[in-house]
C-alpha cells in the first residue's frame, strides 16, 4: 500500500531514529565488551578510548606547555594543600637497606632508631591525586641531561632521596657517583644523564662555601656574588634550588662588600630580611640570563620546618623532637623557626619577577612532621660527651630528616610539577 505524500517526512523520520537507535546500541555493546573483543595487551588501545578519547593538549596548548611536561594537571588542584595518610601498601618508597647512596647522616634505622611508622605516611592532596613516582620516565626524560639540586644539606637529602627513588632501575654496572669539589655526581651510564648536587648554602658566594669544612662562628656572604658560584651551573636542564636556614643566625646578617681577598674587608650588618632578599634577587637575575624556560625547567624549594622547641606544640618545655614518634595534629601549626617574613619575601620577589620558576612549597605539609627527623639516629661527627649521653635532646638533629622518609615526598611533588604542571 502506498502512503500518502503527506506522511512521508514523518516516516523518513522514523526510520532515521530507527538506524540511529540501532547504531547507538552497537556502540554501547561495543564499549561493554570490549575488553572481551580485544587483546589485554596494554599496547591495544580499547574501544571505549577510540569513540571517547580522552582529551588530548591541542597543539597550541602543547607548544604553551613548559619543557618536560607531559601535559597539564587537573584544574583548580593545590597539590600542597592536604592531609597525611597511613599507608602500608605503597610505603616506604625504598628500604634503606636497598640505597648504597644513602650517607650515614639520614640512615636511621642502620643507626638504631626502634620505631617505623615514620616511614608509612603518603601525602594526599585534598583535590585531587599525586601521580605515582615513575623512575623509567624521569630517566628517559633526563637522557642526554642533566638535573641539579644547589644549596646546603637539606637540598643535598632531596637530592639522595632522588638518586634512591632513580638507582633501583639501574643496573649496576650502569651508574656511578662521585664527588669532585662542591659537585656530587650521580650518573645514570646508558642515559647519558647525570643528577648533580651542589654546595652552596646561600647561593651566593660565602665563606661557608668549602663542602667539607663550613662550619664558621661568623657567617658573611659577599654582596650580589651568585656568578662566583652560577658559572658552574650552566648548561644543566632542570635546576631545584633552595636557601634558608644558613641564613638563620640572627636578625642581621653580615653582607661584604668587595671581595673575601681585600686586605681591608668592608662588611655591614644589615637585616637579616634585606640579606634574603638580595639573595633572591640574584637568584632570578642568574636564571633569567642563563635558563631558557622553553628548554629549561627551574625549580625553587621553599623552607624546610625544624622541630627544635616542643613546647611550641604543647609539649615538654626542655624538649625537642627527640622521642617524636606521632605528628603534630593542629593543620595550623607552624614553628617559630620557619620566619614567614621570608616566605613573604619569597612571594613578593617571585610575584613581580617574569623569570619562569615552579615553586614548590613543602613548608606547611612538613610542618607536623617532628616524627620524620633524624634526632640521635645518625652518624656523629664526633664522641658524645657524658653530658650529652645523660641527655639525648641536648644533641638531637631536628633539621635533618631520615631516608627513606618525608623528603621522599617532596620529590613526588617535584614529578607531578614537572611532568604534570
Amino acid at each position: 500500500m502506498e502512503l500518502p505524500s503527506s506522511s512521508l517526512p514523518l516516516f523518513r523520520k522514523a526510520r532515521f531514529y530507527n538506524y540511529l537507535f540501532l547504531l547507538l546500541s552497537l556502540v554501547v555493546f561495543l564499549i561493554t565488551y570490549s575488553s572481551y573483543l580485544l587483546p589485554s595487551s596494554p599496547s591495544v588501545t580499547s574501544l571505549a578510548t577510540l569513540i571517547w578519547p580522552n582529551p588530548k593538549v591541542g597543539k597550541k596548548n602543547k607548544d604553551r606547555l613548559p619543557p618536560f611536561a607531559i601535559r597539564e594537571s587537573e584544574k583548580d588542584c593545590n597539590l600542597f594543600s592536604g592531609k597525611w595518610v597511613w599507608d602500608e601498601s605503597t610505603r616506604p618508597l625504598y628500604e634503606e637497606s636497598e640505597c648504597p647512596y644513602l650517607l650515614p647522616q639520614v640512615t636511621c634505622q642502620e643507626h638504631g632508631r626502634p620505631d617505623k611508622d615514620y616511614l608509612y605516611w603518603r601525602w594526599q592532596p585534598s583535590d585531587c591525586l599525586i601521580p605515582r613516582f615513575n623512575a623509567s620516565l624521569m630517566l628517559e626524560s633526563l637522557r642526554g641531561k642533566r638535573m641539579m639540586f644547589v644549596g646546603d644539606s637539606l637540598n643535598r637529602g632531596q637530592f639522595t632521596s632522588m638518586v634512591c627513588l632513580l638507582h633501583k632501575v639501574i643496573p649496576n654496572e650502569a651508574k656511578s657517583l662521585h664527588k669532585v669539589d662542591s659537585f656530587t655526581i650521580f650518573t645514570a651510564k646508558d642515559y647519558n644523564a647525570t643528577i648533580e648536587f651542589y654546595w652552596a648554602p646561600f647561593l651566593l658566594e660565602s665563606n661557608a662555601d668549602h663542602p667539607g669544612k663550613h662550619r664558621v662562628p661568623d657567617r658573611i656572604v659577599r654582596k650580589d656574588s651568585i656568578d662566583t658560584h652560577g658559572k658552574h651551573w650552566k648548561g644543566v636542564d632542570i635546576m631545584v634550588f633552595n636557601t634558608y636556614i644558613w641564613w638563620m643566625s640572627g636578625r642581621t646578617f653580615k653582607i661584604l662588600n668587595g671581595t673575601f681577598d681585600d686586605s681591608v674587608k668592608d662588611i655591614a650588618d644589615v637585616p637579616t630580611d634585606n640579606a634574603y632578599r638580595m639573595g633572591m634577587d640574584n637568584l632570578l637575575r642568574w636564571i633569567k640570563q642563563n635558563m631558557d624556560p622553553k628548554r629549561h625547567r627551574v625549580f625553587f624549594t621553599s623552607m624546610s620546618p625544624s622541630h627544635a622547641w616542643s613546647k611550641e606544640w604543647g609539649g615538654d618545655l626542655n624538649g625537642n623532637c627527640y622521642n617524636e614518634t606521632k605528628m603534630i595534629e593542629d593543620p595550623k601549626y607552624w614553628g617559630s623557626e620557619s620566619r614567614k617574613s621570608i616566605m613573604q619575601i619569597i612571594g613578593e620577589e617571585f610575584d613581580k619577577s617574569k623569570v619562569s620558576i615552579t615553586f614548590l612549597n613543602i613548608t606547611q605539609l612538613s610542618m607536623p612532621r617532628r616524627d620524620a627527623h633524624t634526632s640521635i639516629y645518625k652518624e656523629r661527627w664526633g664522641p658524645l660527651s657524658p653530658e650529652e649521653k645523660a641527655n639525648p635532646s641536648s644533641y638531637a638533629d631536628c633539621i635533618h630528616w631520615c631516608l627513606p622518609g618525608l623528603q621522599d615526598v617532596w620529590n613526588e611533588l617535584l614529578f607531578a610539577k614537572l611532568f604534570y604542571p
